[in-house]
């Protein structure tokens, strides 16, 4: 039997996931498990990166967003679900590739002063924050991940993991795995607001919102600006409601509200009850995943500490070739 290749992927636990996560991740890390050996990752310590201020709520944000995996269709029989900060192991060898990294490559790392304008409220100015590309890199090698599913605008950070991995074998032989990027299909919704979806922006509709929930939040849609009475001809293109309706409705429906659109012949009103329709269609079967979680809230704790067991035993293995090309040996069992 072939072994399947093995990836890795992980979230910070920062809220409630919404639309935007499950069409630009969540779907894709489903399809993952089934080609995949795949491992899947609550970022607890790379949250603390920008957020190390506020650590109260990281278990409940933890243990609602693993309910959204689940609830989304990740299998733990299929996949190893688990939290980071329970597997030491990662904090081991992030410690021992920092201490081969260049500065100049963290320097370098295009997201590193974007987030630093991005959120310059924030005392972020730290060693944590620098050295995120070196933790990132410890979660992906020492799973001797041979992909890492990402987008086309996280690949640097996929390259920079490569140069690490590359000057450690250099160094002390091959021992660590230099994985690919997996390049998946990134859907970038837009919000409430038509930006970007996003907990940032306030304009996002939960993964976990009720029907009720749903047709709310559609109803308060921007549209076509210029659109002022249900008389006038609209313009699909630069509508967000629209653009919701080419992910999550018919390819009949879009037709039909693109031609009804621009006729005046479907008023917002009467678009934005069909994409509620086609949005909560679509959310029926991960409602009742998550019900049957849900009755029996125990089992994800139960599911997270038996992920971390089966990540420490892949986790440990790497790490004993680590130590023993490092020579860091003398002193252990």
């Amino acid at each position: 039997m072939t072994t399947k290749v093995r990836v890795l992927s992980g979230m910070q636990p920062s809220g409630r996931l919404h639309l935007g996560n499950w069409k630009g991740a969540l779907e894709n890390w489903v399809r993952l498990q089934t080609h995949y050996d795949s491992l899947f990752m609550v970022a607890d310590w790379h949250a603390l990166t920008s957020g190390y201020h506020q650590t109260s709520a990281i278990p409940e944000l933890t243990r609602a967003m693993v309910l959204d995996w689940l609830a989304a269709g990740i299998d733990p029989e299929q996949s190893v679900v688990f939290v980071q900060s329970a597997v030491p192991q990662h904090a081991e060898l992030a410690l021992l590739l920092g201490m081969i990294t260049p500065l100049g490559w963290l320097e370098r790392v295009p997201s590193y002063k974007d987030k630093l304008r991005e959120l310059a409220q924030r005392d972020i100015h730290t060693y944590g924050f620098l050295g995120y590309p070196v933790l990132m890199t410890a979660d992906i090698v020492l799973y001797r991940a041979g992909y890492v599913p990402v987008g086309q605008d996280q690949v640097p950070h996929v390259e920079l993991t490569r140069e690490i991995v590359r000057r450690f074998n250099g160094l002390y032989g091959d021992v660590l795995v230099e994985p690919e990027a997996l390049l998946t299909e990134a859907k970038v919704l837009p919000g409430l607001d038509g930006r970007k979806m996003s907990k940032s922006y306030d304009n996002t509709i939960a993964l976990s919102a009720t029907a009720e929930e749903v047709t709310q939040k559609v109803r308060t849609m921007l549209t076509d600006p210029a659109r002022v009475r249900k008389s006038d001809p609209g313009n699909p293109d630069v509508c967000p409601v629209y653009h919701l309706h080419q992910v999550f409705s018919s390819s009949a429906t879009v037709a039909e509200v693109d031609r009804e659109c621009r006729a005046a012949g479907i008023g917002c009103v009467d678009c934005k009850r069909k994409l509620a329709e086609a949005i909560n269609t679509q959310l029926e079967p991960i409602r009742e995943r998550r019900q049957a979680w849900e009755s029996h809230p125990e089992t994800v704790d139960d599911l997270l500490v038996a992920g971390a067991v089966r990540a420490q035993q892949i986790a440990e293995a790497t790490m004993h070739d680590v130590r023993q090309s490092m020579h860091l040996t003398v002193g252990r069992e």
